[in-house]
């Protein structure tokens, strides 16, 4: 599992992305009905946002892939 660190402003962001080459990775923040997604590199270049219910779903596929060995 890995660990997810708190910004101040309330995005989540995943330990693996670290310095040099794990640089590219997204933050999160949620609420009960909305995810917000940003890139964590250039956060005030804009967010996307998603129902809560889809963007659940979304990580779940990407976790099954993942434990098949499949690309994602």
């Amino acid at each position: 599992m890995r660990r997810v660190s708190l910004t101040s402003d309330g995005w989540r962001k995943s330990s693996s992305s670290g310095g040099g080459y794990g640089n590219y990775c997204v933050e999160i923040a949620g609420s009960p009905t909305r995810a917000a997604v940003r890139d964590s590199k250039a956060p005030n270049r804009g967010i996307l946002t998603f129902h809560a219910a889809a963007f659940t779903t979304f990580v779940a596929s990407l976790k099954e892939a993942t434990i098949r060995n499949e690309p994602h």
